[in-house]
């Protein structure tokens, strides 16, 4: 989807602002990256003053921005033409997604003709994410591809060939370069990021930049001129810091309380709460844990394990410090994700006031309805984006894509996890793998790649290999969990969710043998999952394997182990999480 050249309809590469006063004209210098056909003119709204408007393209998930910005007390209006950007007293721009369909949309809409405008004239703006990354001149994603051309500098993808893991997901920190007042409450605190690309300094763009953050290279996290704001971290997505942030745009001369010091000095471990949901044998969605993946009580009603209300869990887990909230909606693969509208609800409710990453996995795969209706993975997807999510789980259709690239060594595009990756980016693409360990005498017995396991198996067998499975593992597959992850690692997956069915629900500890197998073998994020009993097991899975998270659900759903007495042992344990 790359975006075509976009050609100026002029030839100089400055443009003349008049103000109010006549006789005060300023220039603004800009790359012609952006056709200017038009004469637009600013008129305020008298109720401008509540009122932000919103600039939302159509990828992504956005909702949290919306609620976040909601939550502080403002109203939205959405942009439908050009001339909104114009009129708007403050304006904010999420983009999500993929470099070159966000330029698309911005230049056959008109769009970015009056963004530049808009910037150009030092109007109150706030860029988050690729809201910043677009401002640039150009993009290597998918490109190159011209940017709006308004800051000096080439967007580039993360280096991976230093050891550092693109992209790059999680809580980082800041370092302030010049004072703005949107990040006066930062501190020494983490903000959320979620990208492959970034901006770099250079003498060319270094009066623009206001913070820097280092992942292998000192890239520009945050940038500010006059009254323009843009930031490559998810401020609606850093909790209580990342809403101070965007109180302080909103309301720019007031007063806000400081939220503390923090201790942030680089890329923290990530502690994720999971709530598999299903519906119960009454039709309410429950959030639930199986024991290796049995989710029915062991009594004479057989009925499902009912852990308490999805929402109103996901909400206390937030309070109590999660890095992130994962939904894995367990009857996925037996319902129609789209028909699935509790499950949509549940994700619109948990975004109104959980401002954290939210995963969402189950059942998002291409199908055909009773109708004959034919909906594509993508579709399926957006409507999980638009709900709320802020990356979406692949399984079982993610090994199907694995097993026929294997086979062929054709990449076509067309399967669930390249047509998601390739319009929202591959850092909102999970795949989980649910392998069952299959321990062997010798690594010859099988074609698959095999680990020397730290625990001999029942029989004395001192080699295993991690068999894949699909459907809730109820089905096998021929194939192995070091091959699935290399291969959707190629297919474009931004993130490996690793369970092992071996360890769900035993509280003994992950599988440090699978995790470090998988982690040294990728270059992508992985979370570890399956298994957590007690803190130690956090610091096990952090200091002997390369994993980037860690995941439990059942400690935290029986108020076993508080998120918090977690992070407290990992701390003490020297290592970085987010508090």
């Amino acid at each position: 989807m790359e975006a075509p050249p976009l050609t100026p309809s002029y030839s100089p590469t400055s443009l003349l602002i008049r103000h109010k006063n006549p006789s005060s004209v300023t220039t603004f210098s800009r790359s012609p990256n952006v056709k200017n056909r038009t004469n637009f003119s600013i008129h305020a709204s008298s109720s401008a003053d509540s009122v932000v408007t919103l600039l939302d393209y159509g990828a992504g998930n956005v909702r949290s921005v919306r609620n976040a910005i909601k939550f502080l007390g403002f109203e939205i209006k959405d942009v439908q033409t050009p001339e909104d950007i114009l009129n708007a007293s403050r304006l904010v721009f999420p983009g999500v997604g993929a470099f070159a369909p966000a330029m698309e949309v911005l230049s056959k809409t008109g769009m970015g003709e009056a963004l530049c405008s808009y910037i150009e004239k030092d109007r109150p703006f706030l860029g988050i994410c690729l809201g910043l990354q677009l401002l640039f001149e150009s993009s290597e994603e998918n490109g190159p591809i011209k940017g709006l051309g308004l800051i000096p500098g080439t967007v580039g993808r993360f280096d991976s060939s230093n050891g550092f893991r693109v992209p790059h997901i999680g809580w980082n920190a800041l370092q302030i370069a010049k004072e703005s007042e949107i990040l006066d409450d930062v501190g020494n605190h983490h903000v959320y990021f979620v990208h492959s690309y970034r901006a770099m300094p250079s003498d060319d763009n270094k009066e623009w930049i206001s913070s820097t953050c280092d992942y292998g290279d000192k890239f520009i996290a945050s940038i500010k001129r006059g009254n323009v704001h843009a930031v490559q971290f998810h401020p609606e997505k850093s909790g209580d810091v990342g809403l101070s942030i965007l109180r302080r745009f909103l309301y720019p001369k007031s007063n806000v309380a400081k939220t503390g010091e923090g201790k942030a000095s680089k890329l923290a471990k990530r502690v994720i709460a999971c709530l598999d949901v299903r519906a119960n044998d009454n039709g309410d969605l429950v959030v639930t844990k199986g024991d290796q993946y049995d989710v029915r009580e062991n009594t004479k009603e057989n009925e499902v394990r009912n852990l308490g209300k999805p929402v109103e869990l996901a909400e206390q887990y937030y309070k109590d410090g999660a890095d992130e909230v994962s939904f894995l909606n367990i009857t996925g693969f037996r319902d129609f994700p789209l028909g699935d509208l509790p499950m949509l609800q549940v994700l619109r409710y948990t975004s109104e006031n959980v401002f954290v990453p939210l995963t969402v996995g189950g059942g998002i795969r291409d199908f055909t309805d009773s109708q004959g209706r034919h909906y594509s993975s993508l579709e399926v997807a957006a409507e999980y984006f638009r709900s709320g999510a802020d990356k979406i789980s692949i399984g079982s259709d993610a090994v199907y894509a694995a097993e026929e690239y294997l086979r062929t060594g054709v990449k076509t595009g067309k399967t669930s996890l390249e047509q998601i990756s390739r319009v929202y980016g591959n850092q909102a693409v999970v795949v989980s793998i649910d392998p069952r360990r299959v321990y062997i005498n010798n690594p010859k017995d099988v074609q698959f790649q095999t680990i020397k396991v730290s625990s001999p198996g029942p029989n004395g067998e001192e080699y295993a290999w991690y068999q894949c499975t699909v459907n809730g593992g109820r089905e096998g597959r021929p194939i192995g969990a070091y091959e699935l992850a290399k291969a959707v690692e190629e297919l474009g997956a931004g993130e490996i969710l690793l369970n092992c069915i071996d360890c769900d629900g035993q509280g003994k500890g992950f599988d440090v043998d699978l995790i470090k197998f998988i982690s040294d073998a990728v270059s992508i994020p992985v979370i570890a999952s399956s298994g957590a009993g007690v803190p130690e097991h956090f610091s096990d899975v952090f200091t002997k394997t390369n994993a980037s998270a860690a995941l439990a659900a059942g400690i935290f759903h029986r108020k076993e182990v508080p998120i918090q007495t977690v992070k407290e042992h990992l701390l003490k344990e020297g290592i970085e999480v987010r508090i």
